[in-house]
């Protein structure tokens, strides 16, 4: 190597350095393929990253306000894949706090030991790596019974919304979801779809395979903030990165305060309807059919 290229390799890994947050450890960033051994990075690499660190922005908030008072902030990372977002917050958060616990949940067994070996190898005592569907989690019975957040970065399809079922039922302070790959609800446009064009001219909004999957995603995210917003969050929707970076760029940040919205649960229901949804979505949303209502409405010993 010349003395000039020598100098270009230097002020490369100087302009990767400089893009990086302080503290974090860069034997960390190459364990997970984000550097290279020679301390550089690649375009898809700096879009990873670039995706997790705007992540972080918004989750470090909230553990500083959940770590006041000596608290140990818990936190479970769903669809967790190689980690990236869970290695990342522990090294950046969690280490220096020098309390609290990462829980890393996720169905490929091989992903999960390679998680434990490197948390294993780089100190990171209180990281925790589940090999389990998400669904699964909630159930577990060696898992606490509370955790303070609850995040699922790209969890594909319907795990987002197990991850919001694992977040109601752990009572979490904070739910943090970049949703990926929204297609039940698709498939249920798509299967009433003759029907629903003799019914309403809004199902020229689904005729088209592509409309279809794009408005299927569209409003499995809104049914999914109704949702939330009737079992008592407040809910923030906005973008993680530029589209530039990921065209899965869609952000829900959800706060508990307790205040539960019936309108939000009445609204879910209608679009349902509307949708002619409700057979197959109304129990994950929790919307009963509207048989079930229409009996529990009419009271006991009336539902004949």
């Amino acid at each position: 190597m010349t003395r000039k290229q020598g100098g270009d390799a230097a002020q490369a890994r100087q302009a990767v350095l400089a893009e990086l947050r302080p503290g974090q450890s860069l034997e960390l960033l190459q364990a997970l393929h984000i550097l290279t051994r020679d301390g550089l990075m690649n375009q898809d690499s700096r879009r990873k990253l670039k995706q997790v660190y705007h992540l972080y922005q918004f989750i470090a908030p909230l553990l500083d306000e959940l770590a006041q008072d000596g608290h140990a902030p818990l936190l479970a990372d769903h669809g967790a894949g190689k980690s990236y977002l869970g290695f990342i917050l522990y090294d950046l958060f969690f280490k220096a706090l020098g309390r609290g616990q990462v829980v890393g949940i996720e169905w490929r067994a091989e992903l999960v030991q390679r998680s434990r070996e490197l948390a294993q190898r780089l100190g990171f005592e209180r990281m925790r790596f589940l090999d389990m569907a998400v669904a699964d989690a909630a159930a577990r019975a060696d898992l606490p019974a509370r955790f303070d957040i609850v995040t699922a970065l790209h969890a594909c399809d319907t795990a987002t919304d197990d991850a919001i079922d694992f977040g109601l039922a752990k009572q979490a302070r904070a739910m943090v979801l970049v949703p990926c790959c929204q297609a039940e609800l698709a498939r249920g446009l798509r299967r009433n779809k003759a029907l629903n064009l003799a019914r309403t001219p809004l199902a020229e909004l689904w005729r088209h395979p592509i409309h279809t999957r794009e408005l299927g995603s569209q409003i499995t995210n809104v049914l999914r903030c109704l949702r939330l917003e009737a079992n008592g969050y407040q809910v923030t929707v906005t973008e993680l990165v530029g589209w530039e970076h990921s065209l899965k760029n869609e952000l829900i940040i959800a706060r508990y305060h307790g205040q539960r919205k019936r309108s939000a649960q009445q609204r879910l229901a209608a679009i349902l309807d509307e949708f002619g949804l409700r057979p197959l979505l109304g129990a994950r949303f929790g919307a009963p059919p509207v048989q079930a209502v229409a009996s529990a409405a009419a009271g006991p010993g009336q539902g004949e």
